[in-house]
């Protein structure tokens, strides 16, 4: 027997021998083309190159493709379970030709692989070949030495591979291997050829003419080879069993499955254990990548298929979450092929595990609902629609799960009726919103989320993607093109480019599509679940319904990226130092810099700050991992996690662990944990550097630390020394002896202000100071003190007051251009003058509104301080009106 992973690597081995490039398998989300919900086959990486628009530094390629069919068109679900060969995920083992070899070496690579590498037996072999592609027949007959009678034509679509409407396309030829007459069934192209008996393992396709305009094909310059093999038929051949399910991958999970329930893994549960294995391996598999449940998109079809499997390990009499507990099987059975598997084992485990806790509270509920609801129907009549969706709208349960749970009675569901409902309560909640006082403006985005569905991001795992440009908005309406220089908002069906979230501003970047599209994206906004990217066209017209592709400003992204990860190794770090009392109140995160702001009611010192500082480069440095995991709120902050300032979350988190601190036993030994659903580095020392370059206060109890990160902090570190060692070149000492050189010169002004502050008094009050004048029977002092600080005005009136020269006193000062009025009344003039209303005179002439104080003392100002004269003689004039 061959086991699983020795047949793949066979595979790729023998590729590899003849000159291939063996290519990882690409991702389940495909990148390059938005019309696929997963990657579904083997070509989709290389959809690009065989169009000619991509070039890779090989012409020939084997992979073994990961696959999902599960949504869209390609949609093997209802299936799965109840037949040998239907799987939501399975591998495509394939090899490729742009433009190198064609039929006949592919045929040879073909009939050379089954027959010598993999042994099968010849005479157990057929295969079919487009009913007129002559070339292929007679390389068969050549090559595998194949009567006629086993080479069988097709006249049907079924042997000829297309794209699309247009586009590359071609004649295929598969290979089938007949199991025995043991099994029913036929060869294909006959009646019976739906039977089990002849099961086709590989598709080789022919990529020979290019599909123009209705009634047009022409051939392709550079005739390509593209094959697909399933690895689980291969497998049952090769392992002598005729069931998918019977493989070793399979067998084991099953096995894993039997002993964790209980049941039989051939007894009556026989149906439930093959849908948990292979759910099992799709949701593994997708949550991998980061796909989560959610109810839209591909989080939802994840859902789907998650939920089916939870209720079969329900229907078994699981007690605790099953399909968590069977991940380290799959890991053993395929980590090894891909390592992707292991790296994301918490996150796998975790998430299926609150997936199925979730559920679970649900499902009996559910069920039990739908027990009524099926007792009260004849046999066999249809659940209404009604009630299939009264459970997917309370207890979760998608339309397919209801329809699965109703199959053992030979019920079905009435779609129209839940359909209908289904509209009605969008009807509902479209009334119910417009009621909230919401800006006319926002009926827009609320008509485009009900038609288009909510947006699939996909930045957390790439910066660049195809996508369909779904709607075009120009100032308030959706438009059906928007041509050069127009400011356009637009919406794809998925987007690399983060919509601006909790503190992380959105991204910019480009969009580029047919025409010379090219929209210049400045800013990425949340609308109602929709990413809206808004930016300018800068060529081309945008046109709804057109194949996109969204490039993230990655060194942009980047900056991003690193000061909102240095964000929370900050908030972390200020709370060791200051206090548990520390929490977030509001943050920035932006490419040239972070801005936090937390509860703190005093001011930190500079040792603190340097604390801070020091803490957060030295987690940067331990370059520890940044991991994921998808939580409930409550079991987020349960486990020590902080949910940040102003995010509003769902029924389940990201929560983002970073850095090592064995201490941290209330965080399992993390570092830093926090709810945050932003993107963030790898690793903290993709961070680089942090740089604290202020620290002051936002408002009562609120203090404000900005730093930068990278880049910035190396140019924030360089402009500080330029401008230390410019400093102290200007006072001629080296930079280490700076502090003391500047300590002596601070001291050195204030004695020197000192001086100055008295021999202003000295010159106010002494006997050079020019003698008072008397006006309405009062000694008044009226003097221009130049540019006398304002501070010192106050000082100098009691001084002169004390001097016994005067009764009253209005000085004027005129620094930096200011004008600064002080009048001071003393007892022998009091009840006769008003010092408030002495300033107010003087005020007004040097353009001041106003002034206060008390009757004895009073202070104004006003902006023109060449208007001193003025303003000693309208108080000269005031105190004129005084009865003497």
């Amino acid at each position: 027997m061959s086991s699983t992973n020795e047949i793949r690597a066979t595979f790729l081995d023998y590729f590899a021998r003849n000159g291939h490039a063996v290519v990882d398998s690409s991702p389940l989300v495909p990148r390059n083309d938005p019309t696929l919900l997963f990657t579904n086959s083997g070509m989709v990486q290389f959809k690009n190159v065989f169009t000619g628009q991509e070039r890779r530094p090989y012409s020939t390629a084997t992979t073994a493709q990961k696959c999902v069919r599960a949504g869209g068109k390609h949609n093997d679900l209802d299936n799965v379970g109840y037949t040998a060969r239907h799987h939501t995920f399975f591998e495509m083992l394939g090899n490729f030709s742009f433009g190198d070899y064609f039929k006949e070496q592919a045929i040879h690579h073909a009939w050379t692989l089954v027959t010598k590498e993999l042994g099968l037996d010849k005479d157990r072999l057929l295969v079919t070949v487009f009913h007129d592609d002559d070339d292929a027949a007679n390389h068969w007959k050549k090559i595998a030495g194949l009567s006629d009678d086993r080479i069988i034509r097709i006249a049907t679509s079924d042997n000829f591979w297309r794209m699309g409407d247009t586009g590359p396309c071609g004649p295929c030829s598969e290979i089938f291997y007949d199991h025995g007459p043991s099994i029913p069934g036929g060869p294909p192209g006959s009646a019976d050829e739906d039977g089990d008996r002849f099961i086709e393992i590989w598709n080789l396709v022919f990529m020979q003419y290019e599909e123009g305009p209705p009634g047009t094909r022409r051939g392709l310059p550079r005739p390509s080879i593209d094959t697909g093999m399933g690895m689980e038929r291969v497998a049952a051949i090769l392992q002598g069993v005729h069931d998918n399910y019977d493989t070793d991958t399979f067998r084991a999970i099953i096995t894993a499955s039997a002993e964790a329930t209980g049941q039989d893994p051939d007894g009556p549960f026989k149906a439930s254990h093959r849908v948990v294995a292979d759910h099992l391996r799709s949701g593994a598999f997708l949550i991998a990548e980061g796909v989560l449940p959610s109810n839209e998109g591909r989080g939802y079809v994840l859902r789907r298929i998650l939920r089916r499997a939870m209720r079969h390990a329900h229907m078994m009499g699981a007690t605790e979450p099953l399909l968590a507990r069977l991940v380290p099987t799959l890991n053993r059975q395929m980590g090894s092929a891909y390592p992707e598997l292991i790296r994301a084992d918490q996150l796998v485990t975790e998430t299926l595990r609150l997936e199925e806790t979730r559920f679970r509270s649900l499902l009996e509920r559910g069920l039990g609902l739908l027990s009524e609801e099926t007792q009260k129907l004849g046999d066999r009549q249809p659940l209404p629609g009604d009630v299939a969706f009264r459970l997917y709208d309370t207890y979760g349960f998608p339309l397919d799960l209801t329809q699965d749970a109703l199959r053992g009675e030979g019920r079905d569901v009435d779609v129209d009726g839940f359909n209908t409902a289904m509209a009605e309560q969008r009807r509902r909640a479209r009334a119910a919103w417009s009621g909230t006082g919401e800006a006319a403006t926002e009926a827009l985005w609320f008509d485009l989320k009900e038609r288009l569905g909510a947006t699939e991001f996909l930045g957390y795992t790439t910066e660049r993607a195809e996508g369909e440009l779904l709607s075009v908005v120009a100032g308030d309406t959706a438009v059906e093109s928007a041509g050069p220089g127009t400011e356009v908002a637009v919406i794809l069906n998925q987007t690399p480019f983060y919509a601006e979230s909790g503190g992380q501003i959105g991204d910019a970047g480009i969009i580029t599509g047919p025409g010379a599209l090219r929209i210049a994206v400045r800013d990425t906004q949340k609308k109602l679940g929709l990413f809206v990217h808004l930016g300018t066209v800068e060529s081309g017209t945008a046109k709804p319904g057109a194949p996109v592709v969204a490039e993230v400003d990655h060194t942009r992204r980047s900056n991003i990226r690193s000061h909102h990860s240095a964000t929370h190794l900050l908030h972390e770090a200020l709370r060791r130092r200051l206090g548990t009392h520390v929490a977030q109140k509001g943050s920035l995160n932006a490419p040239d810099r972070l801005r936090f702001d937390v509860s703190q009611p005093t001011p930190m010192t500079g040792d603190d700050l340097a604390w801070v500082e020091a803490e957060v480069n030295d987690r940067i440095r331990q370059n520890a991992e940044v991991t994921t995991r998808l939580m409930t709120p409550e079991a987020a902050v349960e486990a020590g996690a902080m949910a940040l300032f102003g995010e509003k979350y769902g029924d389940e988190v990201r929560v983002v662990g970073m850095g090592h601190d064995p201490a941290a036993t209330d965080k399992h030994g993390v570092y830093s944990l926090e709810l945050c659903g932003g993107t963030h580095v790898a690793r903290t020392g993709d961070i680089g550097l942090f740089k604290i370059v202020s620290e002051g206060a936002v408002s009562a109890g609120v203090r404000r630390v900005e730093a930068v990160t990278g880049a910035a902090a190396l140019a924030a570190i360089e402009t500080s020394d330029r401008a230390l060692r410019e400093a102290a070149a200007t006072l001629k000492v080296n930079p280490g002896e700076l502090p003391a050189r500047v300590a002596a010169l601070v001291e050195e002004r204030r004695r020197l202000e000192r001086e100055v502050a008295d021999l202003r008094r000295k010159l106010a009050t002494g006997a050079t100071a020019e003698g008072p004048e008397e006006i309405a029977g009062l000694r008044v002092a009226l003097r221009d003190l130049g540019d006398t600080p304002p501070r010192d005005l106050k000082g100098l009136a009691e001084a002169i007051l004390k001097g016994g020269t005067a009764d009253l006193v209005a000085l004027v000062s005129s620094a930096e251009g200011k004008a600064s009025v002080v009048v001071a009344v003393g007892e022998t003039a009091k009840g006769k003058a008003d010092a408030v209303a002495l300033v107010r005179a003087a005020s007004a002439a040097v353009g001041g509104k106003g002034g206060g104080g008390r009757p004895d003392m009073a202070q104004a100002g006003g902006p023109d301080g060449a208007k001193a004269a003025e303003a000693l003689a309208a108080v000269r004039t005031a105190l004129a009106t005084v009865p003497a």
